[in-house]
């Protein structure tokens, strides 16, 4: 069986686990606590980040970008990079923008700073930080309502890695309760749809000892 290495809030984890759920391809995860640097870990992945994926071959693949281009070159029947080249181009372009601007200008803040600072015990949150990734978040919300007003899906007709990418950041943050979803009902329909897909089930089934979901996280109606 493949082995998924991850973190719970980790969105690139997140990330790798709906697409192989959107393939149907069978897996079981690991947590590794990375802050731990275990040796065994640092040998697969040098960086001593997660997602790592492990096939059953022994192949190892680091990082949640190469293990999406990897899964769809290896298993295209359901591909989520797909379409013309200036439509692949355009879901990389959205799949960049979640996992590089997104993740700098609001996952890092309200996760790092709320979450791993309690459970590593690194301080106090830096509240400063806390409030730019909210405001960021809001402008983030916008351009996701933005394109799901003129898109079925947020880069194209059908669904693809750019919503799989946004779904895990964003289901991250749900998790700790501090998406204001009620301010953006365009970007709520949306993910409402992300989460009623059978990919998304366990993601919605997280429990991280001692830091329960709100109630709304599993709520596939809010």
């Amino acid at each position: 069986m493949r082995m998924l290495y991850h973190l719970w809030l980790s969105a690139g984890s997140r990330k790798v686990r709906i697409a192989l759920a959107e393939k149907n391809l069978p897996f079981e995860m690991k947590v590794e606590k990375t802050w731990e640097r275990r040796p065994e870990f640092l040998d697969m992945n040098p960086a001593g980040e997660v997602p790592v994926l492990v096939e059953e071959s022994g192949a190892r693949i680091v990082h949640a970008g190469p293990i999406c281009e990897y899964l769809d070159e290896v298993y295209p029947e359901r591909a989520l990079i797909l379409g013309d080249a200036a439509e692949r181009a355009e879901v990389r372009r959205l799949v960049s923008w979640f996992d590089d601007k997104f993740d700098r200008e609001v996952s890092r803040a309200l996760i790092e700073e709320k979450m791993m600072k309690r459970f590593l015990g690194l301080g106090t949150p830096n509240s400063q930080a806390i409030r730019e990734g909210m405001k960021a978040l809001h402008v983030h919300l916008d351009y996701i309502a933005f394109l799901a007003e003129r898109r079925s899906w947020l880069a194209g007709d059908r669904l693809t890695l750019a919503d799989v990418a946004a779904a895990a950041h964003l289901s991250a943050l749900d998790y700790t309760g501090d998406v204001p979803w009620e301010d953006h009902p365009e970007a709520m329909e949306w993910y409402a749809r992300m989460k009623s897909r059978p990919s998304f089930r366990a993601i919605l089934a997280d429990h991280i000892p001692g830091a329960p979901p709100p109630k709304h996280y599993a709520d596939l109606d809010f």
